[in-house]
């Protein structure tokens, strides 16, 4: 069972306000999750958890984590600008890029980020671009073929662009170790979404043994691991939650049988989620404002997949809850669709639901990661506005919806559009 964390009043009176649709973050949820992450890994004392801003960029959200002690996992221009405009600089910023532009990586050591080089190849890069290397930097790890858990397949890193061969961190490490590096970070990411207490646990046992193993190879020193995101949430209201004490427990097991024997101690754990810190914080509410009656039944919402591309793009589920009629019985079926010139501009599709009047408001769930920030303005739809509703009940914009003189800002250079003012 869901339970949407705001009644139809409250979505009634945000809509009065600032219209539909829009995303709603549940600041009371975030701030106890931020506090329970803490707690779970607080046994090593160097945990720092990295809030991953492509998940939820909005700099209001970003402030949240800064009272927690957190820091920011950036992974393009605008993203560090967004964490250093929010007031966070030097090692509270952890920035994960691939392919990456000469000037982000002049811009993230000017402000002291964390680097976490993705490609061997990328060491002569930012030495040719930046210069020389700062006293720590990390290195990213792909072990190749499959990821597994108890036999369970969970990913396949062997097909993903990202990360080091054991043999390429090696020579890495030797290579920087050469040029002045002192410290060292391992990062790691092989699996996506994971509804596992033992995900962190097995990865963190695999970083752990090349810890040891860089550490005697390469005689250095191996300041944190940094197990990256993948920790996931249960977008179906009949899966299992990841428990985060559990997996702070299994994280540790690994670490005092790994790397405590091996006088590495003082080795800090790193996280960088996105999906668990935010994806079930916040959610899309839209209203029904078209009914369809062919070979199905369709519901027409005023919200599209350029408000939430996950259902279109991946065919990902999310739950829908009609706001007012939580107690009702779902015995009607439906899809429910967006506007978008494309057939799979779904929501849901053959959703038992209850029965759906025109201006009745949808409560899309778990659209707090990956949500908004996955927005784009495909047939000119524009983005909704975002709203934190506060512990106290009230609420307030944290962004405004886009308007139609945004969406032509960049056609500056036709005449018709340079002083428009409305269209």
């Amino acid at each position: 069972m869901k339970t949407p964390f705001l009644s139809k009043d409250k979505a009634e009176e945000i809509a009065k306000k600032y219209g539909t649709p829009y995303h709603v973050y549940d600041e009371a949820g975030i701030r106890r999750n931020a506090e329970g992450v803490n707690s779970a890994f607080s046994w090593n004392k160097g945990f720092k958890e990295y809030f991953a801003v492509k998940a939820t960029p909005n700099p209001f959200i970003l402030k949240l984590f800064k009272d927690y002690g957190m820091g920011l996992d950036c992974s393009s221009m605008a993203e560090l600008k967004m964490a250093y405009a929010a007031g966070f600089s030097g090692e509270d910023i952890m920035f994960s890029s691939n392919d990456t532009p000469a000037e982000e990586y002049v811009y993230a050591a000017k402000i002291g980020a964390l680097i976490n080089f993705d490609d061997i190849t990328m060491l002569p890069y930012y030495l040719e671009n930046v210069g020389e290397f700062p006293e720590t930097v990390s290195l990213r790890y792909n072990p190749g073929g499959t990821f597994s858990i108890s036999n369970d397949i969970m990913d396949n890193p062997g097909d993903s662009k990202y990360g080091m061969t054991e043999e390429q961190m090696e020579e890495a490490c030797r290579t920087l170790k050469e040029h002045g590096v002192k410290h060292f970070g391992i990062h790691a990411f092989l699996a996506s979404n994971t509804v596992t207490d033992e995900y962190y646990p097995t990865l963190a046992g695999q970083l752990f043994k090349l810890a040891v193993s860089l550490k005697e190879k390469c005689e250095i020193h191996i300041a944190f691991i940094n197990l990256s995101g993948g920790v996931g949430i249960p977008y179906r209201p009949d899966q299992e939650p990841n428990h985060i004490d559990r997996i702070g427990e299994g994280v540790k097991k690994e670490f005092e049988k790994i790397l405590i024997p091996a006088d590495m101690k003082d080795v800090k754990i790193f996280t960088e989620m996105g999906r668990y810190m935010m994806g079930p914080y916040g959610s899309l509410v839209t209203r029904a404002i078209h009914e369809k009656h062919i070979y199905k039944e369709y519901i027409g919402v005023d919200a599209c997949a350029a408000n939430l591309m996950r259902p279109a793009m991946y065919g990902a589920y999310h739950h829908l809850t009609v706001l007012g009629k939580e107690d009702n019985e779902a015995d009607c079926m439906y899809d429910v669709t967006g506007s978008l010139c494309e057939n799979n501009d779904k929501f849901a599709i053959d959703r038992m639901l209850p029965k759906i009047e025109m201006g009745d408001l949808i409560y899309i769930h778990d659209t707090g990661a990956h949500g908004f920030a996955m927005g784009y303005n495909y047939n000119g739809r524009l983005w909704s506005p975002e709203v934190m509703l506060h512990e106290d009940g009230s609420f307030s914009l944290i962004r405004r919806a886009q308007t139609l003189k945004d969406y032509f800002a960049t056609f500056d250079c036709f005449d018709e559009f340079k002083d428009m003012e409305e269209v």
